[in-house]
């Protein structure tokens, strides 16, 4: 007996805009919008912008709920959106599914930890939506198209059309009522550094990440925010992310892990240098990068401990690491990227891989679970969104989530935003400190200008 053919996604092509600001603020009304923003960086990771708003299901935590749980009703609620196929000679990245974040502290959920640390932003530690339709941008072929599930029904579809058709609306206003500070001094962080070299002389583990939280007051719109940190700040995994009870602004530069047709991708970024303020310095501080052997050692360590979690779920013998030390760089920042890849196994799938892999090696250290209960001990504050992911999970099974570092939370007219990097054996305090701070002061100086 033969399987039948699934559904052909239905395809309107719009007018393309660079920027999807515009159509967001015409479709936010709907609730929930969510924007995976490539607003620039290396062509195959910039290319495709994903906009969809008002889902039709929500999946976040029940109390007291295990992380496979949690991911296992997520299984369940994107099964409502059965998987279809495309017309011939486009394929999409993305059509429908779920789309969201999961914060760090989801990892809670699939580890057991000490609880020491403050949780005092409130944000469910995953929320994803389920969406029928999406808007997708190709920069490359700046294209962008309606795209609509096969079971949205058509009055859904045109009653969309008709909303894109309207007037686009002017950016409120959005300022700082005081400006962004760190919610630590410089002698605790330098506390918690030399607590964390302690634990490596010890043998504990060989890398912490360890960060920082700042904080300013504020009032406005946070979407304009958003729209000055994208145009100071372009990269490959921009993200906003709409909710009554916050918003989620991201700018970050680092995928964590994609799935398409069965290869996995995890894209680890150990090692950074800040810009500098010539081209002579600038081609210094990155080749200063490059020849590191504690950047590349510091780097290694990840991708081994990466090459370790992608085993869990691919195939035997599938895990290889293509790229190794690759210069990245950004308007703030350079940095060392590696890429790890496999394919998955008979038997899982990308809910599987996350479950294995989440959180991230990259902004835990390793081994991973020492790392994640040093830095329960050591930050005062739950990271909140800050080194967990955001991204999709489509409904034929691809997936592609960053890791949300220069990642901001707007809650109560208050924006929290955390700075961190990697601790091994021979880093020095006051550096590691300095690094923390450039990592997010282009975030803080677009928002104070």
């Amino acid at each position: 007996m033969s399987t039948p053919q699934a559904a052909c996604y239905r395809l309107v092509e719009l007018a393309y805009q660079a920027d999807p600001l515009p159509r967001l603020r015409l479709l936010r009304d709907l609730g929930h919008p969510v924007l995976l923003d490539s607003a620039a960086g290396i062509e195959r990771f910039a290319r495709y912008s994903i906009l969809a708003a008002g889902p039709q299901a929500f999946v976040t935590p029940l109390a007291d709920e295990s992380g496979l749980d949690t991911l296992e009703r997520l299984r369940a609620a994107l099964s409502g959106l059965p998987a279809a196929t495309w017309p011939d000679g486009l394929k999409l990245p993305f059509g429908a599914g779920a789309l969201g974040y999961l914060s760090y502290d989801f990892g809670r959920r699939l580890e057991t930890l000490p609880a020491l640390a403050s949780a005092d932003v409130s944000l469910p530690s995953l929320q994803m939506g389920i969406y029928a339709w999406s808007i997708v941008s190709d920069r490359t072929r700046q294209q962008s198209w309606l795209v609509c599930h096969p079971s949205l029904p058509h009055a859904q579809q045109q009653a969309l059309l008709s909303r894109l058709d309207g007037a686009a609306q002017e950016p409120c206003e959005f300022t700082l009522t005081a400006p962004f500070k760190a919610e630590q001094s410089r002698a605790a962080y330098q506390a918690s550094f030399e607590r964390v070299q302690e634990y490596i002389q010890a043998g504990d583990c060989y890398q912490i990440n360890l960060s920082q939280r700042f904080s300013a007051d504020c009032s406005g719109d946070p979407l304009t925010a958003y729209q000055r940190l994208r145009a100071a700040c372009p990269v490959p995994f921009a993200a906003y992310l709409e909710s009554p009870e916050h918003s989620l602004l991201c700018l970050s530069p680092e995928r964590f892990l994609s799935v398409t047709d069965g290869v996995v991708e995890t894209r680890p970024i150990k090692g950074t240098r800040a810009r500098g303020a010539s081209e002579e310095e600038d081609a210094r501080l990155a080749a200063d990068l490059q020849t590191s052997l504690k950047d590349r050692a510091e780097n290694l360590m990840i991708v081994d401990l990466l090459r370790n979690d992608l085993s869990r779920t691919c195939a035997p013998g599938s895990v290889r690491v293509p790229e190794l030390f690759k210069l990245e760089s950004y308007p703030n920042v350079h940095h060392l990227v590696s890429s790890v890849t496999g394919v998955l196994a008979r038997g899982h799938d990308a809910l599987n891989l996350l479950a294995g892999a989440f959180p991230g090696g990259s902004i835990t250290g390793a081994p991973k679970i020492r790392a994640m209960q040093i830095i329960e001990e050591l930050e005062p504050v739950r990271r909140s969104l800050y080194c967990g992911s955001i991204g999709y999970i489509g409904c034929e099974g691809q997936m592609d989530l960053n890791i949300a570092i220069r990642s901001l939370v707007h809650q109560r007219d208050r924006l929290y935003c955390w700075g961190g990097g990697g601790i091994v054996a021979d880093s020095e305090g006051e550096s590691e400190y300095q690094e923390t701070l450039a990592k997010v002061r282009v975030l803080m100086d677009a928002l104070a200008g």
